[in-house]
């Protein structure tokens, strides 16, 4: 019987025989940058791999030269008389409703989750990666949560899992610092599991992803949840504390500002990127 799998529009997703499913960021030319339609297909994703019976362990991973670039900036709505800050806060809210319950499915996920960070992470790539079981990784990844520039805040219940996997300093280093962390100084933290060759990473990865899902699928269940029972609750309400700070802080005149300075920057970098591409 033929398994129904979702057809997406920025992600691919893939069912092998012997059950690993791929979940793959698939906006290559936009860095795999997440959308709002990103969000809600990620959502959908998570779920279908949870839900279906064929899939035994779940690969997440990027398809190009980035894992993802985070979430997609554009202009933001500035607030005016007939659009105040409690509607703003309203707006994020509803926008970032797909976001807290991809994070809650994440979570809640109740089979073997592996991350397989084939290039650059930055923000809520890289936060979501501490919901992963195992993060593997090529040697030349970065990984970057650059929320202060953007006055955003923590986010996919980093403010807890950051500091207890790689220890207060370095994760407020990460967190607060805007500081950008090499692979090989995560995985000395024990955030990721191993570095793997650039080179045949993906197969690599399929493998030891292929390996597991012979095991029996009840007993990884069975054992995943006696692990993330431990702190399931506590994930869940940092999740929903962090996505209504998130919140407000999108509604701020100083994240919009912040915004604002970003998106202009970025727009005058690409126009005279243009211009010298345009003179050779």
């Amino acid at each position: 019987m033929a398994v129904d799998i979702p057809k997406l529009e920025t992600f691919e997703l893939k069912l092998h025989a012997t059950g690993v499913a791929e979940i793959i960021f698939n906006r290559p030319q936009r860095y795999n940058a997440l959308s709002r339609l990103a969000y809600a297909e990620w959502l959908a994703a998570i779920r279908w791999a949870a839900r279906c019976d064929e899939a035994k362990v779940t690969i997440i991973t990027g398809n190009g030269k980035y894992y993802t670039s985070g979430q997609e900036l554009t202009m933001p709505e500035p607030v005016t008389e007939s659009n105040d800050s409690d509607d703003m806060v309203a707006i994020a809210k509803k926008g970032s409703a797909n976001t807290k319950a991809l994070i809650d499915e994440m979570i809640n996920f109740p089979k073997l989750l592996i991350a397989a960070v084939n290039g650059p992470a930055i923000g809520f790539g890289v936060t979501t990666l501490a919901l992963c079981d195992v993060v593997y990784s090529v040697p030349h990844a970065t990984f970057k949560t650059p929320f202060m520039q953007l006055g955003f805040c923590a986010e996919g219940c980093s403010s807890l899992l950051f500091p207890r996997i790689m220890g207060p300093s370095r994760a407020n280093e990460m967190l607060l610092m805007n500081r950008q962390f090499t692979a090989q100084e995560l995985e000395q933290t024990g955030f990721i599991g191993r570095i793997l060759p650039a080179e045949g990473f993906h197969d690599h990865v399929l493998k030891l992803a292929t390996d597991a899902a012979k095991f029996s699928l009840e007993a990884l269940k069975t054992t995943k949840k006696l692990v993330r029972d431990a702190d399931r609750e506590s994930l869940l309400k940092v999740n929903e504390v962090e996505i209504q700070r998130l919140a407000e802080r999108m509604a701020s005149d100083d994240c919009i500002q912040r915004l604002l300075e970003f998106v202009e920057l970025a727009q005058k970098k690409k126009q005279q990127k243009l211009k010298s591409a345009s003179k050779l």
